[in-house]
Parts: C-alpha cells; structure tokens; sequence
C-alpha cells in the first residue's frame, strides 16, 4: 500500500491579523513569534498558535480585552523589536570586531614578512599587545585577545599576501606594452640555487611596473639551459608573451652569456621560433664597473694595509689599546674598519691614511715592524689609490641610484670616461686638483718625488678597462641618445622609420618647451600616438631596460637575511612569499582576502 503524504508542504498558509488579536503572536519572516516568550512556531496553522496560547498564556491574558488587550499587544511588540534590533546590532559588531581581529593578523603578518623576522614572533607580538592593552585599557584587552597571531596563523598569512600579490602582479603584466627581465644566480645559505628574476614593464601610459617576478629554486645543475627553463617557467606563470620583451640584463656569468648553452642564446633561439627580434642582452653596468675597479689592484699598498688593519683588529687586547691609544691622543677617528670590499675600500683607505702616524706608533709600541709605513714611495701610493678608490666609489654609487634609465647610467659612464682621460692628463703634469689625499702629500714636501709613471699607468690601464667592459654599451648609444634627448639627434643618421616623426617633432616649439620643463616620462606620455608612434614606440622600449643586476643583489642580502644558518629550515616556497612581500612596491588587497574568509575568533 502506498502511504498517504501529508499536504502541509503544499498548502500555501498565509499569517492572519486576526491571530495576533487572539493569540499574542506577529510574524516575523517566515515564522509565528509569540510576543509574550517570544517562542517561534514554524508553520502558520491556527491549531498549533492557539494550542501555545491557550496551554501558556491564556490564564494571564484571557482577561484583556478590547482596547487594554490591543495597548498591550502593541507594548509587547515594540519590545520585541527592540530586542530583535540589539540581537542585529550585537551580531553586526561582533562580526566587525572578527573583521578587524582577521585584518589585525594580516597587518602583523605583513610587518613580520617585511622585517624579517620569524613567523613565531607573531605570538611575542600578540603578548606586548595584551600588556600594553591591560596598561593602557583594560576595559578593551578582550579585543586584543581576538587577534590570532600564532605561528602557523602568521605562515598562512603571508602565504596568501603573497600569493595575492603575484595575481595583482599577473594583472597588471597583462597592461603593459614591452618588459625587461633581470637575472642573477646564487646559493643560499644551505647551497641551494637561487634564482632571481626582475621584470620592468611599461603601458601605453609610461607607468611603469618594476617587481620580483620570481624566485627560482634549482636543484640540480645551473647551466644556461636549466636556468632559461625556469625563466619559461615564470614567463608561463605570468602570462607573459616573448614578443613583448625588449632586453634581458645578467651578471655576465658563463651560464648566462655562454655563446651554446647560455640563458641568452637559449632566450635568442625562442625568439627565432616565432620570428621575434632578438633581446638587447645587457651585462649589470655596476658589475661591470666592479671588475674594472678589479683591475685597479695594487696588492703592494693593499696587503700591507690589510695586514696591519688585521693586527689591530683581530686581537681583542691590541683591539682595546688601540681605541686607547687614539682616545689619548685625542683624534679625530676612535678606529679603523675591517672591511675591505670595494664599496668601503675608499673610506678604509682614507682613514688609515688619516691615522697613519697613529698607527705607525701603536706598531711600534707592540713590536710589530712595517716598514712600508716609513717608505716615502708607498705614501705617495697609498695616497693617490685613496683617491683614485674614492672616485670610483662614487662612481658605482652614481650607477645604484633608484630609478635610473638605461640612458642615465650610460652618461654616467661616458662622463666617468672623460674625468679618467682628464685626470691621465694631469696627473702627468703632476696637477691633483681633483685627488685631494695626494694634494695634502704634495704640500708636506716629501723627500721623494711623485712616482709619475706608475700612477699614470694605472689610470691609462683603468681607462683601457672601462672602454673594453663597456663597449657592447656604446653600441645601443645612437638609441639611448634617441630616447635622452630626440631634439639633439641628426635626423639624416637614424633610423628611417624614425625621420618624418623627427622632423615634425623637431619643428614644434611647443613640445620643445614640454620637453625642458617635464620628465621624459611624462614628454613621451604626453606625445600624440598617431602623429609619433615609432618614437613612443622606442621609448616604451628603452624605459623598460634593466642597466644592472642591482636590485637583485639587494634582494640576496634580504635572502641572505631571511635563510640564515638560525632559519636555514625556511621552505623555498615560504622564502618566495616573504621576498616577494620585502622587495614589492604594491600592497596585498586584504580585504578582498579578507572577504574569502568566513571572519572568526582566535581560541
């Protein structure tokens, strides 16, 4: 037998006026609520509310009638109300207290990402809140309480900014007209194969977008061919077309410049494939210049000031008497540094110089004989390589500035060209105007001449140096001339599809005048496409190039901070979200990752 199916969920009822006459009972949504308990009955049945009223109620309010029953009812209904709405209200700040709670943690996580610090320092964090809070107010400490900053918590946290962050990267690539990548390789501290990739983009607007495209594990071989296949592996990600990418710059290390198996000749190979134009491969210009200034060695002053710097510094005792020894004497240095690269060999070199009768004293008083120290020759070496370092520090300090264009980097290389040739001169004529260590040595009238010729040699072999390191630059110099300044250009030596645009360009003193009073950013934005499109065209692409590796030797130092040997257990994938939240100019949209949550309290 077929049994019978009840027609309650068919039955279309309807709540009647009548019933809150007769029962105490309103409706509210789809529900019958009693004003007087406020119990719900869920089906709008007259049998089920009068069955309520009469086994609940009836005894007390049976006996209001007419206008007292309707006071009443409408007394019992603005309570209720009033009720519902603190529920709706408590329910609404509860869930704005959560919101804050989760946005909370997300600040924390990004502060503790950015400063390097480990994810379990989200709980210390969390204690000097609850201690400031019970200081400062007690009465909110409970609030504070709600934020979860444990360690997993701060982990998760910032792998989701990152990840946010390579999406915001993903759709702000799809914009842009032409990019330029920058590559550097090394190992970390447990000698695994680091992977750096920079990209610098540029939309038909000139605004331009410079991040980490990527961090790169290799765990194998590093040849060309292994890392171009992790350079495919970000172009993929990114969503990144081949025809768009104008230069690629690198280290110049043989996995990167190789003429077979290099990352470049593998990128010129892919280009081939679709018939693409060829990257401008562009060897770091700051480390291009680092090597130069190699060549300048002069391991005859070096080792002997490094080997005195040592003495002094490496023993603890002789470490002490030594700032003792200055302090008594009253002078203007209280040490010397230990450092040695090239980036601070200028300011080792100038304060040894400085406190070279100090120190020659302090050796002697603990038996230790340099006679270097006393050799005429050799002050006058050690002068004029303090100098001669002090330029080329400024030089390279030149190079490092944010922001720099390719052509800007390259006037700062033909003009440090034309102050060697400058100072060859006149270091023959023994004339140190602009060598100010040598000129002071000049005026104590030492006993032996300028050795001229030495000195002379190492400047004309720095210049032969600098001109063999920089050449593949001056080769692209017609087209960074181009870009600097297009009104300076002859037209009749530059590219044909360049000349009609030059000569209307040429010709109009307006934008002559918007020329000399804007960036070049700005000029070239505010150029019309359809009148000078190759030459916007040109710019986009040279405003794209990288003119060093720079930034990825500043993101190693931060590696190199993130995966010491106290942290050497950091995953890749944690190390890539906390660079990628270090070095990036855009900021994580939280509440978008806030709104994919469901906001809840920590326990």
């Amino acid at each position: 037998m077929m049994s019978r199916k009840r027609k309650i969920d068919s039955e279309c009822r309807i709540f009647k006026e009548q019933w809150t006459y007769n029962y105490f009972f309103m409706q509210h949504k789809e529900r019958a609520v009693c004003l007087i308990c406020q119990n719900i009955v869920s089906v709008f049945k007259e049998y089920n509310l009068r069955r309520h009223y009469e086994t609940q109620h009836k005894d007390k309010y049976d006996c209001l009638v007419g206008e007292v029953r309707k006071d009443k009812i409408l007394k019992l209904k603005n309570t209720l109300t009033i009720h519902q709405n603190t529920f709706v209200k408590q329910k609404q700040k509860q869930k704005q207290v959560n919101i804050s709670s989760l946005r909370a943690s997300f600040q924390v996580a990004k502060l503790i990402a950015r400063t390097g610090r480990p994810f379990v320092e989200g709980e210390f964090v969390k204690e000097c809140l609850l201690s400031v809070a019970k200081e400062m107010c007690p009465e909110k400490a409970d609030l504070f309480s709600t934020v979860s900053l444990s360690g997993p918590t701060i982990t998760r946290r910032i792998k989701e900014m990152g990840d946010n962050l390579h999406q915001h990267l993903q759709n702000s690539l799809k914009k842009i007209s032409y990019f330029s990548l920058a590559l550097n390789e090394i190992n970390d501290v447990r000698d695994s194969a680091q992977l750096l990739i920079f990209i610098r983009g540029a939309n038909d607007y000139f605004e331009v977008i410079e991040e980490l495209a990527a961090l790169q594990s290799i765990k194998g071989a590093t040849t060309g061919e292994d890392i171009y296949e992790k350079v495919c592996q970000t172009m993929n990600g990114l969503e990144l077309d081949w025809a768009k990418l104008v230069s690629v710059t690198t280290d110049g290390a043989p996995s990167m410049v190789g003429s077979k198996k290099g990352v470049i000749t593998c990128i010129n190979q892919e280009m081939d494939k679709h018939n693409h134009s060829h990257p401008i491969a562009i060897h770091g210009l700051i480390h291009q210049q680092a090597l130069c200034s190699k060549s300048l060695k002069w391991d005859s002053v070096m080792k002997i000031v490094v080997s005195c710097v040592n003495f002094m510094r490496a023993n603890a005792l002789n470490h002490r008497q030594f700032q003792q020894f200055l302090s008594e004497l009253n002078v203007e240095y209280g040490d010397v540094h230990t450092e040695v690269h090239w980036l601070s060999r200028g300011r080792v070199l100038k304060r040894f110089y400085d406190l070279l009768p100090q120190i020659t004293t302090f050796l002697l008083s603990k038996n230790k004989e340099v006679p270097e120290l006393s050799d005429a020759e050799w002050k006058w070496h050690l002068a004029f390589l303090t100098d001669v370092t002090e330029l080329l520090n400024n030089f390279n300090m030149q190079l490092q500035e944010k922001g720099k264009l390719i052509c800007d980097m390259q006037s700062h290389v033909k003009a440090f060209e034309v102050k060697l040739g400058l100072l060859i001169k006149q270091v023959k004529e023994e004339n140190f105007c602009h060598l100010p260590t040598t000129q002071n040595l000049l005026a104590e009238k030492p006993l032996i001449a300028f050795p001229n010729k030495t000195c002379v040699d190492s400047l004309e072999k720095l210049r032969n140096e600098l001109q063999f390191r920089f050449k593949e630059l001056h080769l692209h110099e017609q087209d960074m001339q181009l870009f600097r300044n297009p009104f300076s250009v002859d037209i009749e030596n530059v590219d044909t599809i360049y000349q009609m645009e030059l000569a209307e360009l040429q010709n109009c003193d307006s934008l002559k005048d918007a020329f000399k009073s804007s960036s070049l950013h700005n000029f070239y934005a505010s150029l019309p496409s359809e009148t000078y499109p190759h030459l916007r065209n040109h710019a986009l692409k040279m405003t794209t190039i990288f003119g060093s590796t720079y930034f990825c030797e500043q993101t190693f130092s931060r590696m190199k901070h993130l995966k010491s040997p106290t942290r050497s257990r950091l995953t890749d994938a944690h190390l890539h979200h906390l660079l990628r939240l270090a070095v990036t100019n855009m900021e994580p949209d939280i509440d978008h990752l806030i709104s994919q949550k469901q906001a809840h309290s920590s326990h």
